[in-house]
């Protein structure tokens, strides 16, 4: 380890001391009515607390809730206007579902319930899959973009072959279609679509909810593929200190601490959460003279605080500070090469500041009732260089919601509406043309829900919004959710999205390339000359839970269908030597479908199973031709089994069929790739111990099958001739990696 890596290490490993209370247990729960036709249907809005105390929380519009324990009493109280109070004694983490009847008498209750790694809700109106921290420990995780392994839903693959950057793609549109949220506050845009993947630990995240297709107007416009939100470890829950080391045999070094610490007054806590990871060593596998990896450091903290006050009042904020450096290229590249041709090499310099607040207000007396204010800011910038192209970028955004809910008559009709701004300053340089941009965007939503039964479920929403350059613009949604029997649920979804693209930060990897980069834009009063991207997308999906042989299981269906009216498109095909950005409202499209099976095998054998078919196609000078660089087919399979003695075993195999190559005919012979990759398979294994509940050891091998893209280079051995390229990444560029780290934890 070098110096460079000791310090990593004695910055995060050394214990903080002042953190000694104890973060308690979390209860889990439902609360439900019973109809006139003997069913039950969710409450919303029920106070649940602990007897005596004022420690408490409402239940949400499925009717759950999540509640910390206290060490002064495991009474826990059920109170609605109308109905009697409720009294349960607790002594489990997880309690049936609470019928709220005046009649009705509830006694000490223990459910005995293992918890699966991804759960899929039968009750809302959009079909959300809630991924654990169990499902994110299944493999090494170490950051987000590394989050989705196990995920069928979800691709994960490299922007080039150079950078070390990796991007996600769903529904076969590249992650910026994906609106990117940290607890519903959205992150991870512009500048940050690709590198800022990288700055979100993975050990700092409590659960990831992912959704496919249009989702909420509540948090804006924007969504098209889909919306992933991170939820962060919040500090009156979280652990008093979560400690994870990871190193590989690359010579990459991780460590993680998580600090969190409730105050006395049970009112205030907080938490830091601190990041460091190093590569220092450089490593050519495949001879072809180019560092497999980039070399670098990362640094992220964050500090959060929570305030749970007397009246209903919550308020939330914290800061994240993120700082990364990466050094690549050829391995004899030497910084004072930089921008010259003695060497090709790159430099990837981010500095990203963060900060959030959220206040909100739940009326004790009028329990369906609330309203809740959203703040963040941004400033994102980035220094760097590939090859002879230099790129610097600086983004400034602000962002505030507010959101008022409440009902129409009665809870079978709930709405949420409000007003947001969302205000982006980019300023972007690439070599000598300047590329600024301001945006401002006022808007206001309404958003209605109708739960006329249980079987039955509506949710209607509707965004006005003006945007400064393109005008105003609506955004229709519409959530519906049918379930012909209790372990059936069918959903439509249909809704428009609309987006700015960020053209250069979002396809950086053809920077890592000899190609010209040319804007086709037409409007010079928009951003790179182009319009906004806009796409309307429509989703039906199945869900069907069973039980065989007494262990439970899932199959579910999806199919979704996107149709972009205007999209800024990068073509690769017209000519090998340029990356041409056009817009175009000629056809395009994607059509998704998936079948997924979850089911537990044997006891405490869990197996995913998932086929996943794409047709994406755009327009292009060309013709219509399909996304180059993306597989129409993949096969998914994941084995999770636990011993009884806290053995865990995961096991991963990926199936992914050809990808179209973009076209490189008229390159000379010895630097032309095939039009089409073979098929291949990618296996990832993983063991790990607990040797108490707070100990644990996990060890793992990424690319089992050492399977990767030979040359994946072109003209490596002339990076400055016009035939260099490292973008046409089609399957994996590094070989078989193994693992090993640690988690070390205190309740």
């Amino acid at each position: 380890m070098n110096q460079k890596g000791w310090l990593v290490f004695l910055l995060l490993v050394v214990p903080l001391y002042g953190w000694a209370q104890l973060a308690p247990d979390v209860v889990k729960g439902k609360v439900a009515e019973q109809t006139e036709d003997g069913k039950t249907a969710p409450l919303v809005g029920v106070n649940v607390y602990w007897e005596g105390t004022t420690i408490g929380t409402s239940s949400d519009h499925d009717g759950q809730f999540a509640l910390e324990r206290t060490d002064k009493t495991n009474q826990l109280v059920f109170s609605y206007i109308g109905y009697s109070n409720d009294t349960l004694e607790v002594t489990g983490d997880q309690i049936p579902m609470v019928v709220m009847d005046a009649s009705r008498e509830l006694g000490e209750v223990e459910v005995v319930h293992r918890q699966k790694s991804t759960e899929i809700s039968m009750l809302g109106s959009i079909k959300v899959e809630q991924i654990g921290e169990k499902e994110l420990c299944k493999a090494a995780c170490c950051n987000l973009s590394e989050s989705f392994e196990t995920s069928p839903s979800i691709d994960v693959s490299f922007t080039d072959a150079v950078t070390g950057s990796r991007q996600i793609q769903m529904l076969g549109l590249a992650g910026p279609y994906v609106q990117m949220t940290r607890e519903n506050i959205p992150d991870m845009r512009g500048l940050a679509s690709v590198y800022g993947l990288t700055l979100v630990p993975g050990t700092w995240i409590e659960s990831i909810q992912l959704n496919k297709g249009t989702g909420s107007v509540v948090n804006g416009y924007e969504s098209i593929a889909g919306q992933i939100n991170i939820e962060m470890r919040k500090p009156d829950v979280a652990e008093r200190l979560y400690l994870n080391l990871f190193a590989n045999a690359e010579s990459r070094l991780e460590a993680n601490l998580n600090l969190a610490h409730r105050f006395k007054n049970e009112n205030w806590s907080t938490a830091l959460l601190l990041h460091g990871k190093d590569n220092s060593e450089k490593l050519d596998h495949n001879n072809d003279g180019f560092m497999d990896m980039p070399t670098g450091s990362t640094f992220t903290a964050l500090n959060r605080w929570t305030y749970n006050g007397g009246q209903g009042i919550h308020l939330q904020f914290g800061i994240k500070g993120s700082t990364m450096t990466s050094e690549g290229g050829q391995v004899d590249f030497r910084p004072e090469d930089a921008l010259t041709t003695n060497a090709w090499g790159m430099n990837v310099d981010v500095q990203r500041l963060e900060g959030w607040a959220k206040i909100g207000k739940v009326f004790y007396d009028l329990p369906w009732k609330s309203m809740g204010l959203q703040l963040a800011g941004i400033t994102h910038e980035q220094d760097s260089y590939f090859g002879l192209n230099a790129y610097h970028a600086k983004q400034q955004s602000a962002y505030a919601n507010f959101i008022y809910q409440s009902i129409i008559g009665n809870t079978n009709h709930e709405f949420k509406t409000g007003a947001s701004l969302q205000y982006d300053d980019f300023r972007e340089s690439l070599n000598d043309t300047l590329f600024n941009r301001e945006e401002s965007v006022p808007g206001v939503f309404f958003e209605y829900s109708w739960l006329p039964s249980d079987a039955f479920s509506l949710v209607a929403g509707l965004r006005a919004d003006h945007h400064n350059s393109y005008g105003a613009f609506v955004t229709p949604r519409l959530h519906i959710r049918y379930a012909p029997a209790e372990q059936t649920v069918l959903r439509l979804s249909a809704g428009r999205g609309q987006r700015t693209a960020s053209v250069i930060s979002e396809n950086s990897g053809v920077l890592a390339s000899s190609r010209q980069i040319v804007f086709q834009g037409k409007a010079n009063d928009h951003p790179y000359g182009f319009g906004p991207e806009v796409a309307w997308n429509y989703g039906l999906n199945l869900t069907q839970k069973f039980e065989l042989g007494y262990r439970p299981g899932s199959v579910s269906f999806d199919f979704y269908q996107t149709d972009f009216s205007s999209q800024v498109v990068l073509d690769l095909d017209q000519n090998p030597q340029q990356a041409i950005f056009f817009e175009s409202d000629e056809k395009s499209y994607s059509t998704s479908f998936q079948a997924q099976l979850d089911y537990e095998l044997i006891q405490r054998l869990d197996a995913r199973l998932a086929y996943r078919w794409y047709d994406v196609k755009t327009t292009y000078q060309q013709g219509l031709l399909a996304k180059p660089l993306l597989a129409s087919h993949r096969a998914f399979l994941n084995l999770a089994y636990e011993t009884r003695n806290a053995w865990s075993f995961d096991y991963t195999i990926n199936w992914q069929g050809e990808k179209r190559i973009p076209n490189t005919e008229s390159n000379p012979e010895e630097f032309r790739m095939d039009n089409y990759s073979p098929d291949f398979f990618l296996m990832n294994a993983q063991v790990s111990k607990r040797f108490s509940e707070r100990f644990e050891v996990y060890v793992g091998v990424e690319n089992l099958a050492d399977y990767k893209q030979h040359n994946p280079i072109i003209a490596s051995d002339q990076p400055f001739s016009p035939y260099f390229d490292s973008s046409l990444i089609w399957g994996p560029i590094l070989g078989r990696k193994s693992y090993v780290g640690l988690r070390f934890r205190i309740q």
